[in-house]
């Protein structure tokens, strides 16, 4: 048995959804003899992806950990979410990684949707390589594949093998570093066979060029080739790794997870080329005895747990470590495998581990020394929904559950909006909201009803008017009395709301102003239209009261009544929200992004390509608000799930003629 390594290495597995990441975790569990047999992602029996919610839906809807042995190492396993609406999932965990594994499909068309991973991986300075997997299903040339690729990285791809194919059908591979053939054989290791004569000369000139490559960073290595010498494979393998840990190439490797092709050749890249825990420890600028927590879970049935990778030493339950809001004392150690946890007395070096009863520390955040806070990059959350409770008994719940689930992904918030009475829960598709409330239903057991939130529609008015306002009630006892005239005139848009006053002779005393203002303002919460009033000024110019009748509430009733009258001689005129949107989209579908927009009333602001990236393209427009629902999954659905906005509110702006009257008519209409 070799020596086994110090510290336990982490691999992401990163790459668009469908490409196969969960079935290849499976395929290196049980290759290294972690499982008995090998589940499927399909038939619900794979270790990853136990969540009901991830079941449902055939694909990983957060993270899955699991771990292995292979040849005296230990490795553990990172499985992130491909769909764009889970991705933020398991951002920080990948950023603590040792090592990429991207994961994209042999179909040239569907392999491209990996840039965003590979573009991230790059700016986090994460070493990676590439495994093509469904090998077995692959119909164009690998090195066809590989030419698409390229543009989307700014290191080399390095082809180290080259597949043997039967027909149309790959069969086997060579590999390019041991000079070696290798027969596929269903769920067992590959036969070595002889390399086919057909192969002979292409497998020289493949190997030649990846030499060459290689030589790109080692001049030992590129003097041997311009003098025609023949490099010993030590050097070669160590070439390899040492360039791959630095992300000065980018290796590609083949196989299919399913049926176990080429895993046991990837187990072996990743046990040779793979940093060690110290690498990224120095990538993250951890110290001795630390722990980076990159997520929080509450599903299980351990309660609250930190899922965290260790750094630089051995952390036992009990120790007391500083966190960002003071210290925590450390709860029972778990190693996690899928949805089975296991107590553990030690973490060491390296190893991914659950804390229990670590309160007060989030995802991002440091346990012991500090180290720096990766930058991810993520998507906005634009998707809203406005939910309400099925059972108002379920208030409460609803507020602690939502509570619990934001803390736990990152994309997602909720905010409670008092003007429109509503409770927004956002995300970043429907998708994810939909798993959301799945997920609030099952384990917290809220039921609420959904519906898209209401749009922040205002109003305001179009010339200025004077009115009175008049209160005068007679009961018995003391009556009530308020008498103002107001002035009411438009402001530029933006402007908000002011208020003033010119009274002269005391016709009304000063001890009422407060009280007249705050009338009139709540005249503005619902104008006529039915919408909130902005961009207003209001004088108070005259008025009366009387010694005894007069009181704060009748001067308050009197400048509602004065507003309320003014705002419907004003010329009211709806406004609605209109935001800049600014949206990230390949170049194929840019066409297609820009009529999208006008189909949904945008005005174009701009096209550029997008910055550092191939073949990419950022547009802006304004959009109406009232246009943004649908609109996210209106751009996956045009650019195979990449295409990506953000919008932030820019101004308001008048909406007349029939789109204002339907507006205005479906408010008022009686419920």
């Amino acid at each position: 048995m070799p020596e086994r390594s110090v510290g336990t290495r982490t691999i992401a597995l990163v790459g668009p959804g469908g490409a196969g990441k969960t079935s290849l975790a499976e395929a290196l569990l049980f290759a290294a003899g972690a499982i008995d047999r090998q589940g499927s992602v399909d038939a619900g029996t794979s270790v990853g992806d136990s969540s009901p919610e991830a079941r449902s839906r055939g694909g990983s809807t957060e993270l899955n950990l699991m771990h292995f042995d292979f040849m005296g190492d230990r490795f553990a396993i990172v499985d992130t979410p491909g769909s764009v609406g889970f991705s933020a999932d398991g951002a920080f965990a990948v950023a603590a990684a040792d090592l990429a594994i991207v994961v994209v499909d042999p179909d040239t068309d569907r392999a491209i949707l990996a840039e965003p991973a590979l573009r991230q991986l790059e700016a986090l300075g994460i070493p990676h390589l590439i495994f093509v997997n469904k090998i077995d299903q692959a119909r164009g040339s690998i090195q066809g594949l590989l030419e698409a690729l390229q543009p989307m990285s700014a290191s080399p791809l390095v082809a180290r093998q080259i597949p043997i194919r039967q027909g149309e059908k790959i069969t086997g591979f060579v590999d390019l570093g041991l000079e070696r053939a290798f027969k596929y054989v269903p769920g067992k290791p590959s036969e070595q066979i002889a390399i086919p004569d057909d192969l002979a000369d292409r497998e020289k000139l493949d190997r030649f060029h990846m030499l060459e490559q290689l030589a790109d960073h080692d001049d030992a290595l590129l003097e041997q080739l311009l003098m025609d010498e023949t490099p010993d494979k030590a050097t070669i393998f160590a070439d390899i790794a040492r360039e791959t840990r630095e992300n000065l190439v980018v290796p590609v490797l083949f196989g299919s997870a399913i049926n176990g092709f080429g895993v046991r050749r990837l187990m072996k890249a990743l046990r040779h080329d793979a940093p060690a825990p110290e690498a990224a420890a120095t990538r993250l600028g951890a110290k001795t005895g630390c722990a980076f927590v990159f997520k929080v879970s509450h599903g299980g049935t351990m309660g609250r747990l930190a899922l965290a990778r260790v750094f630089g030493g051995t952390l036992t339950e009990g120790t007391e470590l500083k966190s960002p809001s003071g210290h925590v004392r450390v709860g029972t150690l778990f190693s996690v495998q899928g949805d089975k946890t296991a107590k553990l007395t030690k973490a060491e070096t390296g190893d991914v581990v659950a804390i229990a009863k670590a309160e007060g520390v989030g995802a991002g955040q440091w346990l012991g020394a500090s180290g720096t806070v990766p930058t991810i990059r993520r998507l906005a959350s634009n998707y809203a929904l406005a939910i309400a409770t099925t059972d108002r008994k379920d208030d409460v719940r609803l507020s602690t559950a939502l509570h619990k689930l934001v803390e736990e992904d990152p994309s997602l918030s909720w905010e409670q909006d008092e003007l429109l009475h509503e409770t927004r829960l956002r995300g970043v598709s429907d998708e994810h909201l939909k798993v959301t409330l799945a997920k609030l239903k099952r384990r917290y057991g809220v039921g609420v009803s959904a519906k898209p939130p209401i749009v922040g529609f205002k109003e305001s008015i179009r010339k200025p008017v004077t009115q009175r306002g008049r209160h005068k009630k007679q009961s018995g006892g003391h009556g009530q009395f308020g008498d103002v005239v107001i002035e009411l005139r438009p402001l530029p848009r933006g402007a908000g709301f002011q208020f003033d006053e010119k009274i002269h002779g005391g016709a009304v005393p000063k001890q009422y102003f407060p009280a007249i203002e705050a009338g009139v303002k709540d005249a503005t919460e619902k104008g006529p239209l039915g919408f909130p009033v902005v961009d207003v000024a209001v004088t108070l110019t005259d008025g009366s009261y009387h010694s005894v009748d007069s009181s704060e509430l009748a001067f308050r009733t009197a400048g509602r009544i004065a507003m309320s009258e003014a705002l419907a001689a004003a010329s009211p005129h709806l406004l609605e929200p209109i935001h800049k949107v600014t949206v990230t989209t390949p170049s194929y579908a840019t066409s297609r992004v820009t009529s999208a927009i006008a189909s949904r009333r945008g005005q174009m602001l701009g096209m550029d390509s997008r910055e550092g990236w191939s073949r990419w393209d950022t547009v802006e427009a304004l959009v109406p608000e009232a246009e943004l629902q649908g609109l996210e999954a209106e751009l996956r659905s045009l650019s195979q799930g990449l295409a990506t906005y953000e919008a932030e509110f820019d101004h308001l702006a008048e909406l007349n003629g029939k789109a204002a009257e339907e507006i205005v008519q479906h408010v008022l209409e009686p419920a």
